[in-house]
């Protein structure tokens, strides 16, 4: 005999309310969804008529000439060629860094670990200020040089939680085999310990790729006085910021372009875009591993 689901019976009030939260989810969808549209298509319209206004759905005049614009422009290629460098290297160092330290630390024999994890839930609620880490900084010759975006970053005390949280659910059954056949600690590490936490690597990866792409304050404090190291977000700011151009005259909001008629606000559209891409395009591969590694992270956190 096949099992056959019942059917629960819907009333008048539960169909009601799965409307109006349809209804209102779906509002804040649009609401939501609809600047990052709207970004889009005035970063593919013509920026001098944009101007005029109008357009809500689709571009009017379709053109590449902001995009082209921007790519053309050797200061804004320069940033986003830091900001590239910038979070590979950071991001790199601060996985190798935090999985390591968060490994030792997770040890159960760990001597004075009580202590440690005291420390760490103390720097993670508290810090020393921004002056005393801008002097701290000073004092190691960090300031204007590329490694103060990355060195300083190497280590989150956040960071050092979650995988220590992690590295506990692995079973200590598996360290207690692997050195009864003779492996030492750096071998348990790199042949069980790290294939094992894809989920962790992801998600550190994740939070820590965002950080130095979106970073801005890092260029502003600590290296102000190069301008070969300034970022892609730091420019994006630095323009939206300062920008003095009279946005009531059309000719002064029109810059000259080989490629077409573009605004300085349709090429910061077209900045935008690029400037999210990276992240929109490297999110969908690790979002399994992240949800994976919040949750197992947070069993014991």
């Amino acid at each position: 005999m096949k099992y056959q689901r019942r059917k629960i019976r819907r009333t008048t009030e539960d169909k009601v309310m799965d409307t109006v939260i349809f209804i209102t989810m779906t509002l804040i969808l649009l609401v939501t969804l609809y600047p990052f549209y709207y970004v889009i298509i005035i970063s593919f319209n013509d920026g001098v008529d944009a101007l005029n206004g109008g357009i809500y759905f689709w571009p009017r005049k379709f053109t590449l000439a902001n995009y082209q614009q921007f790519l053309s422009d050797a200061k804004w290629l320069h940033a986003l060629l830091i900001s590239i460098l910038k979070t590979a290297v950071g991001t790199t160092l601060t996985i190798l860094f935090t999985c390591m330290v968060g490994y030792g630390l997770s040890a159960p024999n760990l001597m004075f670990r009580k202590f440690y994890n005291v420390v760490l839930l103390i720097c993670m609620y508290f810090s020393g200020g921004l002056i005393p880490y801008y002097l701290v900084l000073n004092s190691y010759g960090l300031l204007n040089t590329f490694w103060v975006y990355v060195i300083p970053t190497m280590f989150s005390t956040y960071y050092c939680i979650l995988a220590i949280s992690f590295f506990r659910e692995i079973p200590i059954e598996l360290y207690e085999s692997a050195r009864l056949d003779g492996a030492r600690e750096m071998r348990i590490y790199t042949r069980i310990v790290l294939p094992l936490s894809k989920p962790l690597i992801a998600t550190l990866g994740l939070f820590a790729a965002v950080g130095q792409w979106n970073a801005w304050s890092d260029t502003a404090f600590f290296a102000p006085g190069k301008k070969s190291l300034r970022t892609l977000a730091f420019l994006m700011r630095d323009v939206i910021t300062k920008n003095q151009v009279d946005v009531t005259s059309k000719a002064a909001m029109m810059q000259a372009s080989r490629y077409g008629q573009v605004t300085t606000t349709s090429v910061q559209m077209a900045a935008m875009i690029i400037t999210i891409l990276p992240i929109v395009l490297v999110y969908p591969f690790l979002q399994k591993h992240f949800v994976k590694g919040i949750m197992l992270g947070a069993v014991k956190g």
